[in-house]
């Protein structure tokens, strides 16, 4: 993956998003069936906004709830992705992630697809 290894599973969005993987509604638009599943025994569907053409998530919605999503946006590191919003942010490296809804607590989650 060399250094963009810090794509979210750019395969997984991409067929996600390119064949027609669409699940749960959002205000003026749909979310993938891309997600966070983390330990704390939720799962935050991240909705895309902006793909590149190499297939990997630009900018999106993290949804913390039925009604309540975060903007977030890629902040490209050396190694690993980082996408960042208000008072939220989440980072890993390929299909493990870390979430942090608050400063200094890290909830383990992987990426899931489909």
């Amino acid at each position: 993956m060399g250094t963009r290894a810090w794509s979210i599973s750019a395969a997984a969005l991409a067929a996600a998003v390119w064949f027609g993987g669409v699940g749960s509604a959002l205000a003026g638009g749909y979310c993938s069936d891309l997600r966070l599943a983390c330990e704390n025994g939720h799962r935050y569907p991240i909705c895309p906004i902006a793909v590149s053409e190499a297939g990997e998530l630009v900018t999106g919605y993290l949804r913390l709830a039925p009604n309540r999503g975060i903007h977030v946006r890629l902040v490209p590191m050396g190694v690993g992705y980082r996408y960042i919003g208000r008072g939220v942010w989440f980072d890993g490296l390929r299909g493990d992630a870390a979430l942090f809804l608050r400063k200094d607590h890290a909830i383990a989650c992987t990426v899931e697809a489909g």
